[in-house]
């Protein structure tokens, strides 16, 4: 028998044990992409419409090619808590497990593809 009351027990645990921690990682994101967008928009406007050779040179350059990868890689990984959280409210039974793991390879997938073009022009 517990002599813990029920408030005791679920105090800093959450719902799920990880809804701050999942929080925090979004929120985190989020600060990161508000000053990642800007530079991304920045270098990549910037090259906006030139011929292939030209933006090959461009993005051969670290600085652009490092905005590109950083932008992708958090803008993915913000992606990926953002609808898994809409999975996590509005889909329920087996169908909520598959669509996690379709969207989390799916995420993985694409900022991979998008991170391996990226080095490819850049290499």
């Amino acid at each position: 028998m517990s002599f813990l009351t029920d408030r005791k027990r679920a105090t800093g645990l959450g719902s799920a044990k990880t809804g701050t921690q999942h929080h925090w990682h979004m929120t985190v994101s989020s600060v990161a992409l508000l000053g990642l967008i800007p530079l991304f928009v920045f270098t990549f406007g910037h090259i906006l419409g030139a011929p292939y050779a030209e933006v090959v040179a461009y993005y051969q350059r670290p600085f652009p090619a490092i905005i590109g990868i950083l932008t992708l890689l958090v803008g993915f990984m913000h992606f990926c808590g953002g609808f898994q959280t809409m999975i996590e409210d509005y889909v329920h039974g087996f169908a909520r497990k598959a669509l996690i793991i379709w969207m989390i390879c799916l995420s993985y997938s694409a900022a991979a593809v998008g991170v391996f073009a990226i080095v490819r022009i850049a290499l």
